[in-house]
């Protein structure tokens, strides 16, 4: 496998080019470079705008969680295809980024989000009576009328350093690796290869391309295709506080403690912490509109998620996390949502058909999927079908550009659970 590229690794004409090219470098390009590497004499370029593990976008940081346990039933196939994946990666890498732990889902006993989640994650309830006693009962007191149930598939990953590995395991397949290099045109040429140019001038050349450049995605795809993709970035704070003295050990993965989630409004997640000691990582789904270019980096730009996060950890965790004061780490990250919070995985259309492939939209939840997303991808770019996701059973319609023509809210018809 070529390490430099023929149609002149740092730029330049002739040569044969590359079999797919990657533009964007988080974590859903570099799964799909990396699977595509795998594929024997596949010629690979990853190229990235800015530094390789900026903190620019959305997959950096301390932790991620893996979870099966979803209201739509299209999720948990996906899961657990990455869950295999990311065993398979581990093992090429020789290291792990992602520690087992147990996953935890709470909420009102008659939410039908957290009814359908237990039925599609294969979840067991453990608590039909708030007083009897169950796993981290000690932890958690559940509001009249919850109920809680615990899943199989459950982890946390390091988000940071899972990224490093997949770009590690597809350069080591032979895979060229490029930062600070801003793509500005992807078109098809006579020929019907690709040619993908960039701010500085360069320009590459490839038999398809894979789009995963996360809350760019709509300005890149409607410069390059002209197709508007409903993908609007958001502002989100991830905080972490602090346990309270005697806590600290217990609320970690070493001591078989949970990610967790809790549903209703607003929506919770936690990740226990493996970077910084006595400090668990719990915040809320969502934040403000933002333009990717143009973010407000104080952590104050999205605040308005502390206040409902603290007064549920006084409610539901008392007496185990120190909430005067507020998080102790307020870190920025973007979301990139569609109106239906559900993945793009599609061929781009138009005059660039079925040689340009775009992931987008992974909505907050995405990460943990990674894997699964990028041998998806790959395999359309490559082979024009995904035969892994059909063989895992993974349904990849409800992912499809066209599902917003005519309908600007996409499947949120379709997804919304009835009571």
């Amino acid at each position: 496998m070529a390490a430099a590229a023929n149609n002149g690794g740092e730029g330049g004409e002739g040569g044969d080019g590359f079999d797919v090219i990657v533009v964007g470098a988080g974590i859903m390009g570099s799964c799909a470079a990396y699977a595509a590497s795998t594929r024997g004499g596949a010629r690979v370029l990853l190229l990235e705008r800015f530094d390789l593990l900026h903190h620019r976008g959305s997959s950096h940081g301390e932790s991620r969680t893996i979870r099966a346990t979803y209201p739509q039933a299209h999720y948990p196939p996906m899961v657990r295809l990455a869950a295999r994946l990311w065993d398979d990666a581990q093992r090429d890498a020789g290291y792990r980024v992602l520690t087992p732990t147990p996953h935890l889902d709470m909420g009102p006993r008659a939410d039908p989000a957290l009814r359908a989640s237990i039925v599609n994650g294969a979840a067991t309830e453990v608590s039909s009576d708030a007083a009897a006693p169950w796993p981290w009962s000690g932890v958690f007191r559940l509001p009249e009328g919850w109920t809680a149930a615990t899943s199989e598939i459950g982890g946390v990953m390091k988000a940071t350093k899972a990224v490093a590995m997949f770009q590690s395991l597809a350069a080591k397949n032979g895979a060229v690796v490029r930062d600070r290099t801003e793509v500005v045109g992807i078109a098809k040429q006579g020929d019907g290869s690709i040619v993908v140019k960039t701010s500085s001038g360069e320009e590459f050349h490839g038999a398809k391309c894979i789009i995963t450049v996360g809350a760019w995605a709509s300005k890149l795809v409607r410069s390059v295709a002209g197709v508007d993709l409903p993908v609007q970035p958001l502002h989100t704070l991830i905080c972490y506080w602090r346990a309270r003295p005697g806590r600290e050990h217990e609320l970690t993965p070493e001591s078989g403690f949970p990610t967790f989630a809790s549903y209703g409004d607003p929506y919770i997640y936690s990740t226990p912490s493996m970077e910084f000691p006595g400090l668990i990582k719990v915040a809320a789904h969502g934040g403000p509109p933002c333009d990717p270019d143009r973010r407000d980096w104080l952590a104050g730009a999205g605040a308005g998620l502390v206040e409902p996060v603290a007064r549920w950890i006084d409610e539901v965790m008392p007496g185990h996390v120190d909430t005067a004061g507020g998080p102790v780490i307020r870190q920025p990250c973007m979301y990139s949502m569609t109106p239906d919070e559900d993945f793009i995985i599609d061929f781009v259309g138009g005059e660039l058909g079925k040689d340009v492939v775009v992931g987008a939209g992974f909505s907050g939840h995405g990460f943990k999927m990674g894997p699964a997303v990028g041998r998806i991808l790959a395999e359309m770019a490559l082979d024009g079908e995904a035969r892994t996701a059909a063989e895992a059973g993974v349904e990849l319609r409800h992912f499809r550009i066209g599902r917003f023509e005519d309908n600007p809210e996409g499947n949120l018809a379709e997804n919304k659970v009835k009571n």
